[in-house]
Formats: C-alpha cells, structure tokens, sequence
C-alpha cells in the first residue's frame, strides 16, 4: 500500500524513520569525508531558491555529496529579497561564506514540464514564462544586495525541466544552456560553453559549477533509460512549516512552506485547502493530516532554546490559522514540532 493511503498514525511514524535514516546517512563517516573532500576541491559555496515541490531534487540531479547545497524552498517558489526574514537568512549565510574566505554561487530556479504543462509549478499557474520573469526580479533584487560586479557573489537564472531533472542555464541576453541537449560525451566541452554564457564568472565560481553540470548530463542519461511515473496526482497529507525538510524529496508529500513572508497566513491557507480538497477527492485518507514546524539551530545553548520557541511559534500561529479558516479539518489536525541540529541534520522533536 502506498504511504499516500495509510492510516495517519502509520504515515506519521514512516515520517519520523525517514528523518531518522536521512540523519543517519548524513552522519556517517563517508559522507562526512566525502563533503570534505568535495568542499577541499569546490570552495564555492552553493545556494538554491526552489519551490517546496519534492521533485525538485538538485544534489542528487546533480550528483552532489547532501550537505554541500543549502536550499531555500517555499510555496510556489515564490520570493522576495526584500521580506525582512529572508533577507536575514541570506545575508548571513552570505557573510558567512565570504567571512570564511568562499565565494557564493546563487541558483535562482524556477520548474517546468515539457511533457505537460499541468505537471509545472502550480504556483504560477503553470506559467513557465511568469516564473522566469519572477526569477529575474529575484537576481536583480541579490545584485542590489550583494553586487553587480558579481566577484564574490553570482546569481543565476536556471530552469529545472522535472520530466528528465534537466537544468536549463539562463546567460546573458537571451542564451541558454539546455544540458537536456547534451550527452555525457559533452562534458569535456562544457567548460567552453559556459565563457560566453558568463562571461564575468570568475574562474573559480566557473570550476566549481562544472562539476554540477557534468553530474546533470549522468543524472539526465539515466533518468531516460528508467521507466518514471510522471502524471502523479497531488496527494500532500503535510504542512511543514519552516527550514530543515531536506528529508522530504519525496513528490506530492508535503507542502512546505518557508517561514519568510511577511503574510505566513496566507500560504498557510492555501496549504489547508489543499489537503482538505485532497480529502474531499479521496486521494489520501480522510482521518487526519500532519502540521509539521521545524527551526534549525547552529549552536547548543542560547541558539537551540531560540530555536525551540520559534518551532512552537511557527506550529501554532498555523494550527489557529487553520482553526480558524478551515474548523472541520483542524478536528483532523496532528501538530509536532520540531527543531534541527544543521550540523547533523538531526530532527529532534519538541513536546
């Protein structure tokens, strides 16, 4: 049976084993010493602005070690440098990296379906064309901030084709990398490809994101020589509030929505019809659904207990959000909090 039709209780603690088995994978030794070595040949430092949608699985499409990306995700994809939050979050991982002596690459992504245009991001009313124009707000509002000089900090454009998890480099004026018009066979010539896209990248950014590249052009290849579901129905029986769901790359599980606007009550709502409608249409149980808050803390002490208030803010600030709006399936409403160690991944749950 899929864990999509489960009993609650059942998909709750599936939940909990598979953040479990992800901090387990996360801690061991040869991961451990396989982002070391990654990071002692690639400085750069990565960020990803992504929607929440589960397929949208850039370290495994592009064969990176987990832990060297540090995503950004929120309903819809949708952003803006300027909500006070994010703009914390940002500028501080930001600093950090450039404190440490590390440039920043910043992947400004939206999806898109070749195959269907209804299997796109539903944020955007599956507008391909409205989510690229949103993505170039975004790299103007991170030029503002950091520079448009681009030596330390580079935004980019870049497409995530979800049929094949093909990413799409947008460049200067209107060229584009498709790497879904690539073999493997081209990645010694991808190195050419990329100086006249970026012509002002410097030469370490440039080294470090052909790795990235060339695990895409694998990734794509194998992609197409395996059978793939791809028309699958939304069956989200998750609200997860906050950062810290790298776990959750699992399509159509969880509508995750990230604690940056300034309006968290408006994603909150349209999350709660989701589910509810899910219910009505009988694509998952109609016995209860999971509001999930998770904080991520760096440091014991001071920074985990602020992290421990701001989870049980976040869960409930959603949970009277939902009573409110949508009194019949708070009745059905299970609540965890949650805060992360970043540093092991760990979910440690709240009581």
């Amino acid at each position: 049976m899929s864990i999509h039709h489960r009993p609650i209780a059942e998909r709750i603690e599936w939940l909990l084993d598979l953040a479990h088995r992800h901090t387990a994978e996360f801690r061991s030794p040869e991961a451990y010493l396989a982002r070391e070595l990654y990071l002692a040949k690639h400085p750069t430092a990565i960020i990803v602005l992504k929607c929440m949608d589960g397929r949208i699985n850039i370290p495994v499409a592009t064969g990176t070690p987990p832990g060297i990306i540090q995503p950004i995700r929120n309903l819809g994809g949708i952003f803006d440098l300027g909500w006070p939050h994010l703009g914390e979050v940002l500028a501080e991982s930001v600093y950090r990296m450039v404190a440490n002596g590390r440039r920043v690459l910043i992947f400004i992504t939206y999806h898109f379906s070749r195959g269907d245009a209804k299997r796109g991001c539903a944020g955007f009313a599956y507008d391909a064309a409205a989510a690229l124009e949103h993505c170039r707000v975004i790299k103007r509002q991170a030029e503002h901030i950091f520079g448009a000089g681009h030596d330390t900090v580079y935004p980019i454009l870049c497409g995530y084709e979800t049929d094949e998890d093909a990413l799409l480099l947008h460049g200067f004026g209107d060229e584009v990398l498709d790497l879904a018009s690539l073999a493997p066979t081209d990645a010694p010539f991808l190195s050419h490809r990329l100086s006249p896209l970026y012509p002002d990248m410097p030469v370490q950014v440039q080294q470090d994101l052909l790795p990235l590249l060339e695990g895409n052009l694998k990734w794509i290849a194998q992609v197409r020589n395996t059978c793939r579901l791809l028309d699958i129905e939304h069956r989200e029986w998750m609200i997860c509030l906050g950062r810290g769901f790298d776990f959750l790359h699992t399509p159509n599980l969880a509508l995750i929505i990230g604690p940056y606007s300034p309006d968290l009550a408006d994603p909150i709502r349209k999350a709660a019809g989701i589910i509810e409608a899910n219910m009505h249409t009988g694509r998952i149980p109609d016995d209860g659904f999971l509001l999930l808050a998770s904080v991520p803390y760096e440091q014991i002490g001071m920074d985990r207990s602020r992290a421990e208030l701001k989870s049980h803010f976040l869960a409930d600030f959603a949970a009277d959000v939902i009573r409110v709006e949508f009194p019949e399936l708070a009745e059905r409403m299970h609540i965890q909090k949650a805060v992360l160690s970043w540093r092991s991944r760990a979910l440690e749950l709240l009581g």
